[in-house]
């Protein structure tokens, strides 16, 4: 980061709070069940857990809504969830955090989403999940298009966080991409990998390394495929920019027009990398349109990554920690 001015990044930063972000995705709740393991099972080769308590977390689309509100945006989160108890749970965890769940549509037909793993002396035992991954039914994309018209005026952009849940679909991305392009919003993609032809002309695509590769139609083995693929889906796709993300070796930011540039993990000590690719794309797309580039918006987003991997479970970041993280690594540089 040596060739970053912090208090450019510092000043993009400092108008998070003053952006409005729609969150658009398949939402879950996280359940963690936090306990020991002291022997092993006589009935199979498994370990014991001797569970100890439980927390719930929003997860998927609602992490992301939760990332943007914890570094100080507004946000609005658009998705479908079932009349049952976990609804309420996810519900609730979200507007303590300050999340506008207004465009939130319930369906009795499906169950919420609910993940549940099982943590032992900060390890992940199991993950058990329970869902349906059907298509939403034409009458409930209508509501979630006819709610993101009520609002598009007032939000500066949209997160879509596809999961591969039954949400995003390409009749509701045919409602909504063409609505933000003509009111000039940054559109950023989370992808899910079957699904990359939903979204052609979109800003953002944040895909990681396999999926770029998938959608490519190539194996990335090295820098010069890496580049390769990249060039290939900003002119598949006709984004603006396509960040992918390398795990460890930290991402790659490719930019219509302009070389691509590298960007080395910041990573201290990874402990848990559930939701890393959330908090890339919500602090990517709150710094593009908070007055950072494409390039700065990647380094944000780097440190950003870098504190969440640090924590146990999904995790989300701070202002304050993310202005330290990235301060501490100019002066390192």
């Amino acid at each position: 980061m040596k060739s970053q001015n912090f208090n450019t990044l510092k000043r993009a930063i400092s108008n998070f709070k003053d952006k409005k972000i729609l969150v658009l995705g398949d939402l879950i709740l996280d359940e963690f069940i936090w306990g020991e393991v002291s022997r092993i099972s006589p009935e199979a080769p498994v370990p014991v857990v001797w569970a100890k308590n439980e927390s719930f977390m929003p997860g998927g689309a609602s992490n992301v809504a939760n990332n943007l509100s914890s570094l100080g945006a507004k946000t609005y989160l658009v998705g479908v969830v079932g009349n049952d108890e976990r609804a309420a749970i996810l519900k609730g965890e979200l507007e303590h955090k300050g999340v506008n769940i207004e465009g939130i549509i319930t369906d009795s037909q499906r169950p919420t989403i609910l993940k549940t793993r099982v943590i032992a002396h900060q390890q992940q035992v199991v993950r058990i999940d329970k869902e349906k991954k059907d298509p939403i039914k034409d009458s409930i994309a209508r509501k979630i298009a006819g709610f993101i018209e009520r609002v598009i005026d007032e939000i500066d952009a949209i997160v879509i966080e596809d999961y591969g849940k039954g949400l995003v679909t390409p009749k509701l991305l045919g409602a909504v991409i063409p609505l933000a392009k003509k009111k000039k919003k940054i559109i950023a993609v989370d992808p899910k990998e079957e699904h990359f032809s939903y979204y052609k002309g979109v800003t953002l695509l944040t895909p990681n390394v396999h999926e770029a590769a998938r959608a490519a139609g190539f194996e990335i083995k090295d820098k010069a495929t890496l580049k390769r693929a990249g060039s290939l889906l900003l002119k598949k796709f006709n984004a603006r920019v396509v960040l992918i993300t390398l795990g460890e070796d930290g991402m790659m930011v490719f930019e219509k027009g302009k070389p691509s540039k590298k960007i080395d993990t910041v990573a201290q000590e990874v402990f848990d990398v559930s939701g890393a690719g959330d908090t890339v794309v919500s602090a990517y797309t709150l710094s593009l349109v908070s007055g950072a580039n494409p390039i700065q918006a990647a380094h944000i987003a780097n440190c950003a990554a870098g504190i969440v991997v640090g924590k146990v479970g999904i995790a989300v970041v701070t202002e304050d920690e993310l202005l330290g993280r990235i301060k501490e690594e100019i002066d390192k540089a």
